[in-house]
């Protein structure tokens, strides 16, 4: 009978758990990997190609440029989704979060809005555009007091439905829609800061 050295039988052991550690790595996850849970809520990825995260925002795009509305896109929404709703905001303001757009029912196969919407209360595709605090519908750029850069929160919600409001809703309104419809969110934060005069 023939006898098995303590090296070999080490490198068997070895073999083995390579191979099981293998097989762990691999293992298929159970959502995408542009999807994730975050408590409880699928994540996705928003970005746009005017700017990477947490960099600076074009001129273009804010007040002191054309002001014109960013391209946006997203990756898959989760599963069931029925509309998107985006919200962007600065939280840096002096005198509290500005929103600088809102815009909802979205259609759930789009994956991209282009540079430069028209500021009106309804888009061609059916979207709808709400008040900003700028008090018009659309987009308004980033415009910040001179100082320290701001951020630029941007929000899209995956909804389990159609929200059932007219053209022109503000935050609030769209918020208080959105309640208990949610199934996921991606958020792109961009930064701008003003030239001094």
């Amino acid at each position: 009978m023939s006898t098995v050295t303590k090296p070999s039988l080490r490198r068997s052991a070895l073999a083995s758990c390579v191979a099981i550690a293998a097989v762990i790595v691999w293992r298929p996850s159970d959502h995408p990997a542009s999807a994730e849970m975050s408590d409880g809520i699928m994540t996705f990825i928003l970005k746009s190609s005017a700017f990477a995260p947490q960099a600076s925002i074009p001129t273009p795009y804010t007040c002191e440029g054309a002001d014109h509305s960013l391209p946006l896109s997203w990756t898959d929404p989760p599963p069931g989704t029925k509309s998107l709703a985006l919200i962007m905001e600065d939280p840096d303001a002096p005198a509290g979060t500005w929103v600088h757009w809102v815009a909802y029912n979205l259609p759930a196969m789009s994956r991209s809005l282009p540079e430069g919407l028209p500021t009106a209360a309804t888009l061609p595709d059916g979207s709808r555009q709400g008040l900003n605090d700028f008090h018009r519908p659309g987009y308004g750029g980033p415009c910040p007091p001179p100082g320290p850069a701001h951020r630029y929160v941007f929000t899209l919600y995956a909804l389990k439905t159609v929200l059932e409001l007219p053209p022109n809703a503000t935050k609030a309104k769209v918020e208080g829609a959105m309640a208990g419809q949610v199934l996921g969110h991606a958020q792109l934060i961009g930064l701008y800061q003003r030239r001094a005069r």
